[in-house]
Formats: C-alpha cells, sequence, structure tokens
C-alpha cells in the first residue's frame, strides 16, 4: 500500500506555525501526523508547497516524489489531527478494499483508491493545481462519511493538543522503552531527574526522555512530555498538558502548551495553552496572557478576519526563529510571525521579518541576511550544520509572507 500525504490550499490558515515545515510535521499531543503513519507498513510520499520539497527531501524519509505502481493508495490530508482516532480511521477507510473518498465540504480529507486512478497527478505542481486535478482523478470515487477532525486554525492545535495528549502518550509508553521512576513517572536511559523535583501524575502521564536534565525545585503535573537533550531549569513549573521538544531549555511556568525542538524559554515568566515553533528565544521575563479579562470566549484575528475559538483559554502562537526582548507581554490570542523580533507589549499580531516593538512607537523590516547570520549563530551553539536548504528557506519565507507586511495595520519603516 502507498500512503499519499498532501497539503492542500487550506494550508495558509495555519500560518505562521506551516510557514516554515508542513502540515504534517505539526506537533498535536506529542506527535505529527508523519510519525504516526510512519509505523504503517506501507510506502510513503509527500506533496507539499514547492518551496519546502528540497527541505522535506532531507528530513524526511519519504519514497521518491512519485507514486509508485502498487495496488492501492490512501490519501491523506496533512491538516489531518495526529491523534489515535483518525489513524483507526484511516486503517478503517483502508481496510474497506474499496475505492472510497472522506470529503468536508469542498475539501478532501482522505480516501482509498487504486493508484492507477492518480495517474494524472503530478507532485511537481502547485498547491490550486494539485487540487483540481485531485478532484478530477476522485469525481467518480463513492463518498463517505468518517469523523475525521482537521486544523483549520493555530488555536486548533491547542484545543486538539490538550484533548489528545493523555491518550497519545499513553500510546508513546507503550511503544518506548522506559523504567517507570515513580508512580506515573516514565524516563528512558540517560535521563537525570535532581533532588526535591515533586510529580503529579493523577491526570496523566509524565515522560522524561534520553539525556534530559530535570534541575532542583521543580513541579512536573502530568500529562507532561520532555524530549531528549532538553533541560528543564531549577523552580520550573510544567502542567497540564506540556509538550517540549528536543533539545530544548526550558524555566517558569508553561501550562498547557507545545514547545517544539531547538527552542528556549529558560528564565522566568508565564507561557500558556501556546504553540511555539523551533529555534525560538523568549527572553527573561517574557509572558503571554490565555485568559481574557472578561472570561470570555477569545476571539482570533487570522488574515484579516475575526475568528471565534470557542475557547477560554488561548495563548499565543510563534512562528519559528522569533525571538522576544526581556519583559516582554504578549496579549491573549497573538501570533507572531516567522523570523520577527519583538519588544515591549505585544497588542497586535506580529507580522514575519519584523523589529516590532509597537509600544516603543517603532516597527521596521528586519532583512533576511540578517536572519541567516543569526540562523548561522544558533546552530553553531546546538552543533548543527547550516545547509544552503536552510538559508533558502529563509529567503522563501521572507517573500511568502511579504503581503502579511503590506497588509499590516502598522506603518513600517523600511
Amino acid at each position: 500500500m502507498n500512503i499519499l500525504l498532501f497539503e492542500d490550499t487550506q494550508i495558509d490558515h495555519l500560518y505562521p506555525l506551516t510557514t516554515s515545515r508542513p502540515g504534517f510535521a505539526l506537533n498535536v499531543g506529542g506527535f505529527r501526523l508523519y510519525d504516526l503513519l510512519s509505523d504503517w507498513d506501507a510506502q510513503i510520499t509527500g506533496f507539499v508547497r514547492p518551496f519546502l520539497r528540497e527541505l522535506v527531501k532531507l528530513d524526511y524519509s519519504f519514497a521518491k516524489p512519485r507514486l509508485a505502481r502498487n495496488e492501492w493508495t490512501l490519501l491523506v490530508n496533512a491538516r489531518l489531527v495526529p491523534s489515535l482516532e483518525n489513524c483507526s480511521q484511516l486503517r478503517q477507510l483502508a481496510n474497506t478494499r474499496e475505492a472510497v473518498v472522506v470529503r468536508h465540504g469542498d475539501r478532501v480529507l482522505a480516501g482509498f483508491v487504486p493508484t492507477a486512478a492518480l495517474e494524472r497527478l503530478s507532485l511537481d505542481c502547485g498547491l490550486e493545481e494539485f487540487q483540481k486535478t485531485l478532484e478530477l482523478c476522485l469525481a467518480t470515487v463513492s463518498q463517505v462519511s468518517l469523523p475525521l477532525p482537521t486544523l483549520e486554525f493555530p488555536h486548533d492545535l491547542v484545543r486538539h493538543h490538550m484533548a489528545n495528549i493523555n491518550a497519545n502518550l499513553q500510546e508513546r509508553i507503550r511503544q518506548g522503552s522506559y523504567r517507570e521512576i515513580s508512580e506515573g513517572v516514565f524516563a528512558a536511559e540517560g535521563a537525570r531527574i535532581s533532588d526535591f523535583v515533586v510529580t503529579n501524575s493523577r491526570n496523566g502521564p509524565i515522560i522524561i526522555e534520553s539525556n534530559t536534565v530535570i534541575g532542583p525545585f521543580c513541579f512536573l503535573r502530568g500529562p507532561v512530555y520532555v524530549g531528549a537533550n532538553s533541560r528543564v531549569n531549577e523552580h520550573a513549573s510544567l502542567k497540564d498538558g506540556v509538550y517540549i521538544g528536543h533539545t530544548a531549555k526550558i524555566g517558569g511556568e508553561v501550562e498547557g502548551s507545545v514547545i517544539e525542538c531547538f527552542s528556549n524559554k529558560q528564565h522566568h515568566g508565564f507561557l500558556g495553552h501556546s504553540y511555539l515553533g523551533s529555534w525560538i528565544n523568549l527572553g527573561a521575563g517574557t509572558c503571554n496572557s490565555d485568559l481574557k479579562n472578561t472570561y470570555g470566549e477569545v476571539k482570533m484575528d487570522y488574515l484579516n478576519q475575526k475568528i471565534a475559538t470557542g475557547m477560554q483559554f488561548v495563548g499565543c502562537f510563534i512562528g519559528d526563529y522569533a525571538k522576544t526582548a526581556i519583559n516582554t507581554s504578549i496579549f491573549t490570542g497573538k501570533t507572531i510571525g516567522v523570523c520577527s523580533m519583538v519588544y515591549g507589549f505585544v497588542t497586535t499580531n506580529v507580522p514575519s521579518f519584523v523589529n516590532y516593538a509597537r509600544s516603543f512607537g517603532q516597527i521596521t523590516e528586519s532583512p533576511p541576511a540578517v536572519m541567516e547570520a543569526t540562523q548561522l549563530r544558533m546552530f553553531s551553539r546546538r552543533d548543527v550544520q547550516q545547509r544552503p536548504v536552510d538559508i533558502q528557506l529563509l529567503a522563501d519565507m521572507y517573500n511568502l509572507t511579504r503581503r502579511e507586511r503590506q497588509m499590516s495595520e502598522e506603518p513600517l519603516s523600511l
């Protein structure tokens, strides 16, 4: 069986988190969709936006960009929530051994078809052409109804993260090699937990991956996952649904949030119900609000459109390579674009590639050359080699987000 993971034109609704990564690489509850499908006995191929193809080729174990001539192909939209329940539904779809498709409105969410039916499908075209051709290939295929939740906007990442992290971490424990060092606390080889650490696993497990250090006087209340080669500084508090990627440094208070690999929040300050990408640094004292003073529903501003989240707790969503200065305060439900540097009070959404100091009366554009030099310094500190594809990604993201800066409510000083 083949699996074709594909992005659709709705992927831009997940910016800034998908500005630098494919949709199937978003982390929800401790798993990416790519991770869950990689466990299947199938050949996986991916269709992503053109500027990400070289990166995906290097960083993901996909088959060559063609559909192998096997009998059947499972189509999976990259925006599907990476949950065990969704995977179960996809297996059910594949077990039908009949040509079927699952749609939500005009969007294809999944399908199971003979590979020959996808002959006209090219993996080297743009999103709109791919989507149009896919619809033509599936025009005569029977439609079935399956509950397959998707990620429509960034706040859905927090919603589904909180709903799935417990089950996903239990699955990690089942698959992994951990020792239970105390009730509900699971440690991999080389994990070190200092003295005077308090843990509470009543509401979910706590997983500490290999070569990670938990400093003294920390409080961990599950479900909590801390990735390999990370460090949790003394007096930190991680609670109620926290996922920390590998090679991260964490301090202060974190609640109900995802922090991707190579990101630092190692000083005091609160982070709640938020999603941070990779290579982010939060300066000392940086805090975000995840609750309105009225205790009402949080509404988000996406692409100049107000979206009701249906959620009371929503924090911030920060794209890769963004930085905050000391004592930065991020208001409820704000997005910060990739490669931006923010100072003071963040009261509006922040475009990508800007120096945002609105409370000081200044917002300026930050050119890719500055970020290229910064990227090299960051990579060197983590013994990561800066590749041509990493440099090119910065240039591509700058061009991709040009409209963000043009549409910004804030006048830019260029």
